[in-house]
């Protein structure tokens, strides 16, 4: 290429360059004319801006004043609008209790209703209800599960019951009790003669027993069958009632029949009488039957009421011989056990060997 095409080029370069510089500087004016123009709008927006609140500022102060006295009246509305609520609630309180004492009352008479015609019917309805079917207020059910518990309960105790006794019955002897420490000595009886005397010691009922060692005992531990000992009636003699059905008591001198009570396996030491003495100043005469009221040891010992079925205890006839001057005074006589081992003093027991009488035979 040749130098003047170079410089040609050169030229339009910087032709070029030069017009895009004044289009730089272009803008850069049309950029400050912006400026310029928004700086002088916002200047205008903050002048209206100002003037906008200054006109509120004095719009404002009457409508506070107006505020306050809608407020006013509103807290006035509302104070009459709550005296009304509550003036309207007093009253339907007072309705509402009005009309809960009413029901209350309504309710009592009806109750009280109820009752009277309960009353009028509950013994024929207790009796039996045909609206539900109770008999005596259960029905039929109720009735058989009642019975079946109180069948259960006292067939169950039943059968405790008979357990226990059937267990205490084998500890026990049919013939011996199995305590008798208490009855070491036996207490003797006075009864009275109307009865004293049975018919078991009639003559003809005791000759079917034995005769048995006078002065020995009668001792059959190992006997099943255990004898009995002959004691007559006759053997009292005047005593015996059979000559003197009044035993003495028409003539003065009545007779007094004692007896020991039964102790099974008692037997006597000695030889054991009764002796009777009258709590006086003198001597009062007696007469014994059988002779010197000996009770013999052949009647000894005694197995009990089921082993020993027709025994018969020995008896000893008091005959008390009064005189006139005797007559219409109460005679105190007291007749004790001796000779033997038996007690006959022990002031706890005041019939423990002896027993005390009264008689008074009237002319």
């Amino acid at each position: 290429m040749s130098s003047q095409d170079q410089n040609q080029d050169q030229k339009q370069d910087q032709d070029q360059d030069q017009k895009q510089d004044q289009k730089q500087d272009q803008d850069q004016d049309q950029d400050q004319d912006q400026k310029q123009d928004q700086d002088q709008d916002q200047d205008q927006d903050q002048d209206q801006d100002q003037k906008q609140q200054q006109n509120q500022k004095q719009n404002q102060e009457p409508r506070h004043e107006k505020d306050a006295a809608k407020e006013e009246v509103k807290e006035e509305v509302k104070e009459e609008k709550t005296e009304e609520k509550n003036e309207n609630t007093e009253e339907k309180k007072g309705e509402k209790t009005a009309e809960k004492t009413e029901e209350k009352e309504q309710k009592k008479e009806s109750k009280r209703e109820e009752k009277k015609e309960e009353k009028k019917g509950s013994w024929k309805d207790f009796i039996y209800n045909p609206r539900t079917g109770e008999f005596l207020g259960r029905t039929a059910s109720s009735w058989g599960l009642i019975l079946l518990f109180y069948l259960v309960f006292y067939g169950f105790l039943a059968g405790m019951f008979s357990l226990t006794m059937w267990v205490m019955l084998q500890t026990l002897d049919e013939n011996v009790p199995r305590h008798q420490d208490r009855v070491s000595s036996p207490g003797e009886i006075a009864p009275n003669c109307s009865s004293c005397v049975s018919s078991d010691y009639n003559d003809s009922i005791q000759e079917q027993n034995d005769l048995c060692l006078v002065g020995e005992y009668t001792e059959q531990d190992h006997e099943p069958v255990k004898k009995v000992c002959q004691f007559k009636r006759s053997m009292l003699r005047q005593c015996s009632g059979l000559p003197d059905g009044s035993f003495g008591f028409e003539e003065g001198k009545p007779c007094i029949i004692i007896k020991m009570n039964r102790v099974i396996g008692l037997k006597p030491e000695g030889d054991p009488f009764i002796n009777c003495t009258a709590k006086r100043d003198t001597p009062l005469q007696m007469q014994y039957f059988p002779p010197e009221g000996r009770l013999d040891k052949m009647f000894f010992p005694y197995y009990g009421k089921k082993a020993h079925p027709d025994y018969v205890q020995p008896l000893v006839a008091v005959k008390l011989l009064l005189r006139k001057e005797d007559y219409n005074v109460e005679q105190t006589v007291e007749c004790k056990v001796e000779g033997s081992n038996l007690r006959n003093s022990d002031d706890r027991d005041k019939y423990l060997g002896r027993v005390t009488f009264r008689v008074r035979v009237s002319e």
